[in-house]
């Protein structure tokens, strides 16, 4: 991880990264109430990881099966509309001032992922 991500996950974290991270947690939380859910609150506590530090990090949306895109449905309807309109609203208050644009985007990566968390998957960033 070279010195720019460091910087970039810790600035992140103070301007707005760990109300993302709570959401989730909180999510994963609800989700782990019902045996059912438990499953899908896994998938959380592993967003919330990762919602800490996405500096050095991309998401990967590849193929999703019938079972993702069903898991997928749920969870907007249940959790994920939620933290996708939070990290929109973050996203663009971050994107008003200029030194807030990679913080916004980030924001907006999350936004995706809200939507769709089931099929991603989260890889690190190679350096090239």
């Amino acid at each position: 991880m070279s010195v720019f991500q460091v910087l970039g996950n810790v600035l992140w974290i103070i301007f707005g990264g760990l109300f993302s991270a709570i959401g989730w947690f909180l999510a994963g939380i609800i989700c782990y109430i019902s045996i059912i859910g438990i499953p899908v609150g896994r998938q959380c506590f592993k967003f919330a990881k990762m919602v800490l530090c996405p500096f050095g990090k991309v998401i990967d949306y590849g193929s999703m099966g019938s079972g993702s895109v069903i898991l997928n449905v749920i969870w907007v309807l249940l959790c994920g509309l939620e933290l996708a309109l939070s990290s929109v609203v973050m996203g663009i208050t971050c994107c008003l001032t200029v030194v807030g644009i990679p913080f916004g985007i980030q924001h907006f990566k999350f936004a995706m992922l809200a939507l769709t968390p089931f099929g991603a998957k989260i890889r690190n960033k190679e350096m090239v």
